[in-house]
């Protein structure tokens, strides 16, 4: 607003003393000061409003008033309920240093005066954000982001005094202006976010943390199909960013909160360019599982591995390790159409490893180092470790596996996943063991998906398991090569089997409860419902067609491995 404009509002009762040729400047904001040098606290473009208390005689006006001038204050607003009439001695500095002058009548309170110029100024700041606002989305959506989300974030709290973050839905901070927000506040307001999505109310939402009120707008994604209308929310909310703004929107006019409308619309621009800059990553992830599952000759997996290798892990010189990492996402069905939930699942699994450090200094750390595929419900991370320092997959200072733990990947994200999972999903999500070659990556893929059931079993709306937990025969299991399972278990079992389709003897159901006996006759046979010399029977055919001795705890461990991996 311009200076001129205090003198039309007859409401402020304002007097001109001196600067008349001076009326055409802009006041950007207002202070109220009776402090003999206010320098500290003026950054210009301010009106000051001064009781006069700091004068006890006529030469205090001139440093005052130059003060003033130094600092680009653009006018002057003198009280006269103090001294009266405002002294000539400060009419006269003013006009030296061409600085304004003002009289407030002392039925005039500077509260009334701060309220006209706060208000008059933040909406000509709105506008002026707006149009930049705009003119940014321009820009982003034809080229380059030129800064992204951080840009437009600082003009908020420049130019409105808004201090605000882009969340992700785990509360983890992608964006924002001043002081970072903490991991405790953030995943508390994610929770909030989530929550309140679930329950079908709209934005934004408001969330008190420690005190402050917190406003959320949801930022949509713009490209990822149909518009929110026609889609059910769970298919998006664990994917969504979040504008957290520290302020109460309640009683915002509509101009403001169209104003944040646009914020969270160009900032969505941000989030589908860096969507789309996952393409390629996403793209690799599902080629190496592919012939991963169809199991492709190992050379061929190592070849697309060292493909993958420089993309995700650019400059490190070596092939790495890798882990392989499950993650699902299931909704209790309801009537309409069935949840996509590989997609999810997929964004979820990505936004959770975003932030995982990994030991050598070769974490996932930013994401442009994950790559995740999905098939069907499930989505599944191929994870690169350095093997410039520790190397992975050796035991760290701890004693354990370096690399991701299971039961790290949740800590920090458990609430806010929690909130929007509500009481009708469930993540469950395994991590396998570091693998250092293609030969191991369908091991480790294989002891993932084990670990994940493992999870699935557990009570809990957000559960992970790593292969640490796995019972040791299982976790040696995966890492076998399909040629040497196939021939292993053909080698043992393929005579039980011949001679139980020719014969019905169930031998292959008398070794397995057998062996779930431990041996013993008694216990076998009476599960069996078999007289003790029928089960010796069978036992010796099944001796007598592999060429194995059932009493030796070798063969028996044969046995029983067989089983488990036909």
């Amino acid at each position: 607003m311009r200076l001129r404009a205090l003198l039309d509002t007859d409401a402020l009762g304002l007097r001109l003393l001196g600067g008349e040729d001076e009326l055409d400047r802009t006041v950007r904001g207002v202070m109220t000061t009776d402090l003999r040098d206010p320098s500290r606290y003026l950054t210009g473009g301010e009106l000051v409003l001064t009781g006069l208390a700091w004068r006890h005689s006529a030469a205090e006006s001139e440093p005052f008033v130059r003060t003033l001038a130094s600092a680009g204050v653009v006018g002057l607003a003198a009280g006269e309920a103090e001294l009266g009439d405002v002294p000539e001695d400060l009419v006269a500095a003013c006009a030296r240093h061409r600085l304004p002058l003002f009289a407030v009548n002392e039925s005039v309170a500077f509260a009334t005066i701060t309220e006209y110029v706060v208000r008059q100024v933040s909406g000509e700041r709105a506008g002026d954000l707006a149009a930049v606002v705009d003119r940014h989305r321009r820009l982003m959506t034809s080229g380059p982001a030129g800064g992204g989300p951080d840009v437009v974030l600082d003009l908020l709290t420049t130019d409105l005094d808004l201090h605000a973050w882009v969340l992700s839905p785990t509360g983890r901070q992608i964006a924002g202006a001043g002081d970072p927000l903490t991991a405790e506040v953030g995943a508390v307001l994610a929770a909030g976010h989530l929550a309140a999505t679930r329950t079908g109310r709209r934005g934004p939402h408001r969330v008190t943390v420690q005190g402050t009120v917190y406003s959320l707008f949801p930022i949509r994604s713009s490209g990822r199909g149909a518009g929110p209308a026609a889609r059910d929310v769970r298919e998006t909310v664990l994917s969504d960013w979040l504008l957290a703004v520290d302020a109460d929107a309640g009683d915002w006019p509509a101009a403001r909160l169209d104003l944040l409308q646009g914020v969270t619309q160009l900032i969505a621009v941000e989030r589908d360019r860096r969507d789309a800059a996952r393409t390629v990553r996403r793209r690799l992830a599902q080629e190496v599982l592919e012939l991963v599952q169809t199991g492709a000759a190992p050379a061929e997996i190592a070849a697309r591995l060292r493909v993958a290798a420089p993309v995700l892990l650019p400059g490190i010189g070596a092939a790495p390790h890798w882990q392989v990492v499950v993650a699902r996402v299931d909704w209790d069905q309801q009537d309409g159409p069935a949840i996509d939930a590989g997609p999810v699942a997929q964004s979820l699994l990505e936004e959770i490893l975003v932030d995982q450090a990994l030991p050598g200094g070769a974490g996932t750390g930013s994401s442009d180092r994950i790559a995740v595929a999905h098939t069907g419900d499930e989505a599944i991370a191929l994870v690169p470790l350095s093997t410039l320092t520790t190397g992975a997959g050796e035991p760290d200072s701890g004693g354990q596996d370096a690399g991701l733990h299971a039961d790290a990947l949740l800590t920090a994200v458990r609430e806010p996943l929690s909130a929007g999972l509500a009481d009708d999903g469930r993540l469950t999500l395994g991590v396998s063991a570091s693998v250092h070659s293609a030969e191991g990556l369908r091991g480790a893929l294989e002891e993932a998906r084990h670990a994940r059931r493992v999870a699935a079993a557990r009570p809990g709306r957000v559960c992970a398991a790593g292969h640490h937990e796995l019972a040791s025969h299982v976790l040696l299991l995966p890492f076998v090569p399909d040629d040497v399972r196939k021939a292993f278990t053909a080698r043992l079992l393929d005579p039980l089997r011949d001679y139980d389709r020719r014969h019905r003897a169930e031998l292959i159901p008398t070794l397995e409860a057998f062996l779930d006996c431990d041996g013993s006759w008694t216990r076998c046979a009476t599960r069996l419902h078999l007289h003790v010399n029928t089960l010796r029977y069978r036992v010796g055919r099944i001796e007598q067609l592999t060429g194995r001795d059932l009493s030796r705890l070798e063969d028996k461990l044969d046995f029983f491995l067989a089983l488990r991996m036909s």
